[in-house]
C-alpha cells in the first residue's frame, strides 16, 4: 500500500578498466548486455608527445567495427546474442599502440530497432540495491540495516530450489515494525547504468517508448505479504514517468497503479491472487508519442487483462530507465520470502 521511488544508486557501476593507455568507462567488463551496447572510453599516449591518432573497436580478433579519430570515443553498436571477448585499441601518432580487453554477454533482441532484452536481471547482483522504508513516511530510512530491527531483508543469488534454471534470487523480510517495507532497484539504462549503457550523451533513452517488466517468483505462503510491487521508471527530457504496479494481498488481492502526480494509488479492479508455487507476472507499459503514461496489461499466470489507464509525469532532474521491486509487512510484520527467477527487461521505441 505505499510506494516510494528511487534514484539514487551505488556509484560502482561507473567502475572503470584502465589498460595501459586506454580507459573503458562502458560497457563494464563480463557484463550482460543488450544487443545496442554503448561503447564509451578514452586513452593517453604518455610516451608520444603527438599524442593519440584515432581509436577503434573490435568485436573479435582483426575484425574491426568502429574507428574514430581522437583520442575518445562514444558510440551504439549492434551485436547478435552471444559472448564477444572485444578489444577497445588507441593509436599514437608516433607508431605506438595500446589496448584493453573487454567481454561482453550479449542477450537476445527485444523485436524492434533500437530496442533490446535484458535477460535473468535477478543474477545481477551487483546491479540491485536494497533499502528499508519504514511507516509512516516510507522515505528511504539511512540507519536501517539488513539485520533489522524495524525492518530486516535479504538477497540471495543463485538458489537452485527453488528455481526454474538454477539461478533464482531468495528475498527476505522481516523485522519488528509493522507495515515496514523493502525496495530493491537497479538502473539499467542511463545514470549508474548496471548494464554498461549509460547514455551519456541522451541519445538512446528518449527513442524508447514501449516496455516488458517479464518475472517469475515463488511463494511459499501466500497470504503473508501486505503487497508486492515491480516498477517501469524512465526519467527523460526533465520528466519522470513512473508505472508502477502493486498486488495488494493482504490488503486486498487487487492490483493498483500509481498515480503519478497525486502520489497515490488507483485500484484497477482487477484481482490478483498469487498462488502457492511459481507465478508469472508479464507487465506492459508505454509512454505515448505525446508523452504521457499508458498502463497498458498485466498478464498473471496466463490471464491477461487491459488496463489502458493514462497518466501525467512529474518533473525529474534524473536520466535514464529503472526497475524496481519491492515487497511489502504486514500488520504483524509476518516474516516471509519470496523467489525471482527469469526476469527479464524488454525496451523498444
Amino acid at each position: 500500500m505505499r510506494k516510494f521511488v528511487l534514484a539514487v544508486s551505488s556509484l560502482a557501476a561507473w567502475a572503470s578498466l584502465a589498460f595501459a593507455g586506454v580507459t573503458v568507462t562502458a560497457p563494464v567488463n563480463n557484463s550482460n548486455v543488450s544487443t545496442t551496447v554503448q561503447y564509451v572510453a578514452s586513452a593517453t599516449a604518455p610516451g608520444c608527445a603527438k599524442g593519440v591518432a584515432s581509436m577503434g573497436i573490435y568485436s573479435a580478433p582483426g575484425v574491426r567495427v568502429y574507428v574514430v579519430s581522437g583520442a575518445s570515443l562514444n558510440t551504439l553498436l549492434t551485436f547478435s546474442p552471444g559472448t564477444y571477448n572485444t578489444t577497445v585499441q588507441e593509436w599514437d601518432n608516433c607508431g605506438g599502440s595500446s589496448t584493453a580487453q573487454v567481454t561482453i554477454n550479449v542477450g537476445g533482441s527485444g523485436g524492434g530497432s533500437g530496442g533490446g532484452t535484458f535477460w535473468s536481471l535477478q543474477t545481477n547482483t551487483p546491479g540491485w540495491t536494497g533499502y528499508g522504508l519504514l511507516p509512516p513516511s516510507y522515505a528511504i530510512c539511512s540507519s536501517c540495516k539488513p539485520s533489522g530491527p524495524n525492518v530486516t531483508w535479504s538477497w540471495t543469488p543463485n538458489v537452485t530450489s527453488p528455481s526454474l534454471d538454477n539461478k533464482a534470487v531468495k528475498t527476505t523480510i522481516g523485522g519488528t515494525e509493522a507495515y515496514s517495507d523493502v525496495l530493491w532497484n537497479n538502473h539499467l539504462i542511463g545514470d549508474f547504468s548496471s548494464q554498461g549503457l549509460p547514455d551519456h550523451d541522451k541519445t538512446l533513452t528518449p527513442t524508447l517508448h514501449n516496455f516488458t517488466y517479464d518475472v517469475w517468483f515463488y511463494l511459499s505462503n501466500n497470504t503473508a505479504p501486505q503487497a508486492l510491487e515491480f516498477d517501469i521508471n524512465q526519467f527523460v527530457n526533465g520528466l519522470s514517468y513512473i508505472w508502477g504496479h502493486e498486488c495488494r494481498v493482504a490488503g486486498g488481492n487487487q492490483w493498483d497503479t500509481w498515480e503519478n502526480g497525486g502520489k497515490y494509488w488507483v485500484p484497477s479492479g482487477i484481482s490478483c491472487k498469487p498462488i502457492v508455487g511459481w507465478n508469472h507476472l508479464i507487465i506492459k507499459a508505454q509512454r505515448t508519442s505525446d508523452n504521457h503514461l499508458l498502463f497498458q496489461s498485466i498478464t498473471l499466470n496466463g490471464v491477461t487483462n487491459t488496463l489502458n489507464r493514462y497518466d501525467t509525469p512529474t518533473a525529474t532532474t534524473w536520466y535514464g530507465i529503472t526497475v524496481n521491486y519491492q515487497i511489502d509487512g504486514n500488520k504483524s510484520q509476518t516474516p516471509y520470502q519470496v523467489y525471482l527467477d527469469e526476469l527479464n527487461f524488454t525496451w523498444n521505441p
